[in-house]
């Protein structure tokens, strides 16, 4: 079994100011690590065999917090927006914001597809051993992977979705 644990990362000053974050490297706020610090505490008594994290500051901080120096893996990154990095939903045209609802079509002006995210992704998940990991990420690839395994979820800051990845299942309890 693949057990994988995922983990969006904590809160930071363009979430809360509901900017496009994709590859923009915004640290986590005070808010989020708290949040952090309230998930360690609840996964105290978890055992991971690796932990990993996307390489911007956001997840390796909230790892950090959580478990201690994670495993990082630059596939595990957001998706790059382009042109839409650091506007807000306000800012984008009704066209772009039913292009991101619709999601799997959606290709980032001057940024990534989310074809192209995907095949980054599954290149990640498809080298886990079995075993159980943490994997400390964004919410774009929460999004696809729980859509990926029949339950599609848009996680909140910290907010952890556990799946059995070769089942393609989530993990219930």
């Amino acid at each position: 079994m693949v057990r994988v644990w995922l983990v969006r990362h904590g809160e930071t000053e363009w979430n809360a100011a509901h900017r496009i974050q994709g590859v923009s490297d915004v640290e986590l706020s005070d808010e989020g690590r708290s949040q952090a610090k309230r998930l360690r505490s609840q996964l105290e008594g978890c055992s991971f065999d690796t932990v990993w994290s996307s390489d911007l500051v956001r997840a390796t901080e909230t790892a950090t917090i959580i478990r201690g120096e994670p495993t990082v893996d630059p596939r595990l990154r957001e998706l790059d927006f382009g042109d839409l990095e650091g506007l807000t939903w306000q800012d984008l045209e009704e066209e772009t914001r039913q292009a991101m609802i619709d999601f799997d079509s959606f290709d980032a002006p001057n940024g990534e597809s989310v074809t192209a995210m995907r095949e980054r992704i599954l290149s990640f998940l498809e080298q886990l051993p079995e075993g159980d990991h943490l994997v400390v990420t964004h919410g774009g690839v929460v999004r696809m992977i729980s859509d990926l395994c029949g339950h599609a979820i848009y996680p909140a800051p910290c907010e952890v979705f556990a799946i059995d990845w070769a089942a393609r299942a989530p993990i219930s309890g």
